[in-house]
């Protein structure tokens, strides 16, 4: 086995040794620059090129061109998709017919590789000599190339799949384009948009018949959608050639007869299409913060967006100065969940664009979160991460059914390709129910979203198959709280009752723990409010031991802590209301509670 694997090494060694770049390989384009060096490079790498090569003869090719002689130097399939390049990989593939397979073959990360279009082939209707041009299609894991599927490549904000070596799809925060993406891990960067910048030139004539597939244009010059070149030439310059790239460069050579000139001369790139613009404008200051909606664990926030000179990608929420969420740069609200009862938070927003320059902080907004009897503390969450299992992306209208947090979910009519703050579910008149809850619902959270095409409307919140509410939605993501009231247990079902495909994700509620009113109790500790309805602010209370009664709180009906008095019987029977509006409210003491209505 070691005679063989030297004898291998070797003929990559002589074959390396024939492939360096030819003398006066670049002689035509000197002095050049703009369209006019583009086309020249075009000319030269296009002279040469052996056209006969069939798509089959690709995986001859990866014998010499896609082998891992730089990062673990053992000679298995390199994999931009799967190698890791500080520590041990998690899987290899051994160069060979048993670990490839086409369109098919794997489940899972590991199962084999196939060959990856860096460049979509359907963008040329798999036309040769596109499809089996070696230079832009590199050995890829099976799986993740079929999660990337057809997608530009760009920076992704909110990721919903991350391979093992950390490439990832999602929405795209890359400067001029909103749409998902694909990103490779940093170390292939410049890589990729070197593969690209080939395939631009070797096939500038050719351009104007191609789809675009969201990156390309169709012409001679620039060749590139102006968001996708800008990204490119930014991971052109912070991704140098690497050695790798070198090697392959050589043995792509050795094999079909031409070259990729910004491995050659990676200057080329900026002589070509100009030194990319570096983003150092942090975004505007978001304005008009605003806290409200208090539960017992949770509070809503809401700002006024920033303003950036390329593009916001995100904005973090700070309570009490700690990080609590990161939300997309087209999202102005949220929910901060995970917070303690009756405790005072302040917050700020930062806003951040897409080079990580950060705006200054927002204004401050205060809210207090209500008394956990009241309010009710969580009683449950639900953000869609278990939905299919783990399986994702999938476009057909069906029923979808999983458990979390020993909750099990039906949605019907519903499709799970779409994001918001990461897996969400899309229903098209379809609707979501829990299995039985404990525990009651005192308010209810959910973040919408109108994708594709539609209008603006509502989605209607049942409990126990009883209207409760309903919730907007609109083609930006907002995120509702509406107060339930149901106690017990409880079936949560939220229905979209029109053609609109709305998406919906990070869905909680609160607990409804009971505030046990004693109208109809007779003991020592109850108490009698009059008159009720209660008139001019002033209520008046009538029952044994009043003066031991060490706190008084008065509620809305929502659980909404309204005000607390200390000691309120010390010195009388009477409560000034301090101009409370109308309506229906809960006075609670140490050892009672009683409704009265505000006239």
């Amino acid at each position: 086995m070691k005679r063989i694997l030297s004898f291998f090494l070797l003929s990559f060694i002589f074959i390396n040794a024939l492939a360096q770049i030819p003398a006066g390989y670049y002689n035509n384009a000197a002095g050049l620059s703009g369209a006019n060096l583009k086309t020249a490079l075009k000319t030269i790498i296009t002279t040469g090129h052996a056209t006969n090569i069939t798509y089959n003869d690709v995986w001859s090719a990866y014998q010499t061109t896609d082998r891992d002689y730089d990062y673990d130097n053992d000679g298995t399939i390199l994999d931009i998709y799967s190698e890791t390049p500080v520590g041990p990989d998690q899987y290899n593939f051994i160069y060979g017919p048993t670990d490839q397979c086409g369109s098919s073959g794997y489940s899972s990360e590991g199962d084999c590789y196939n060959r990856e279009h860096v460049v979509p082939q359907s963008l040329f209707n798999e036309a040769l000599p596109m499809r089996s041009d070696v230079h832009f299609i590199r050995a890829t894991d099976g799986k993740v190339n079929n999660e990337r599927g057809n997608l530009p490549f760009g920076k992704v904000g909110t990721y919903n799949y991350l391979s093992q070596n950390g490439s990832k799809r999602g929405n795209s925060v890359s400067p001029g384009y909103s749409g998902v993406v694909f990103e490779p891990i940093d170390e292939f960067k410049g890589d990729i948009a070197r593969m690209i910048f080939y395939f631009v030139t070797r096939y500038e004539s050719q351009l104007s018949g191609f789809s675009t597939g969201n990156m390309l244009a169709q012409n001679t010059y620039p060749s590139l959608q102006d968001w996708e070149l800008n990204q490119l030439l930014l991971w052109n310059t912070q991704d140098p050639v690497s050695a790798s790239e070198i090697r392959r460069n050589n043995a792509t050579y050795a094999f079909q007869g031409n070259r990729n000139p910004y491995i050659d001369h990676p200057e080329y790139a900026n002589m070509v299409w100009g030194t990319p613009v570096v983003d150092t404008q942090a975004p505007t200051v978001p304005t008009n913060l605003i806290a409200n909606n208090p539960t017992s664990n949770s509070i809503a926030v809401s700002w006024t967006p920033s303003t950036d000179n390329i593009g916001v990608t995100s904005y973090e929420v700070y309570a009490n100065g700690a990080l609590k969420a990161t939300v997309s740069g087209t999202t102005t609200s949220t929910v901060v969940s995970g917070l303690s009862p009756l405790t005072q938070y302040t917050f700020y927003v930062i806003a951040k664009d897409a080079a990580g320059n950060a705006s200054t902080q927002s204004n401050n907004a205060v809210e207090t979160t209500l008394d956990g009897p009241a309010g009710g503390g969580s009683c449950g969450t639900e953000d869609f991460s278990t939905m299919l299992d783990g399986s994702f992306q999938s476009t057909s209208y069906s029923t979808r059914t999983w458990t979390n947090n020993n909750i099990t979910w039906t949605s019907t009519l519903t499709r799970t390709d779409q994001t918001i703050n990461g897996k969400a579910a899309c229903t098209q008149k379809g609707t979501l129910t829990s299995s039985l809850i404990s525990g009651g619902v005192q308010t209810l959270t959910l973040t919408t979203q109108l994708k594709f095409s539609g209008n603006s409307g509502n989605l209607n919140v049942l409990v126990n198959d009883v209207q409760v509410g309903t919730i907007p939605y609109s083609a930006t993501a907002n995120t509702t709280t509406i107060n339930v009231g149901v106690t017990g247990n409880a079936v949560i079902k939220i229905v979209n009752p029109n053609n609109d495909r709305v998406a919906m994700d990070d869905l909680s509620w609160t607990c409804a723990t009971s505030l046990a009113t004693v109208e109809t109790k007779k003991d020592k500790s109850e108490f009698i409010i009059y008159p009720n309805p209660v008139r001019n602010n002033e209520m008046f209370v009538k029952g044994e031991n009043l003066s031991k009664v060490s706190k008084a709180d008065i509620y809305d009906l929502s659980g909404k802590l309204i005000e607390t008095i200390v000691n309120p019987f010390r010195h009388s029977n009477k409560i000034n209301l301090k101009g409370l509006v109308k309506g229906t409210y809960i006075l609670k003491t140490d050892t009672s509670s009683a409704k009265f209505i505000v006239d």
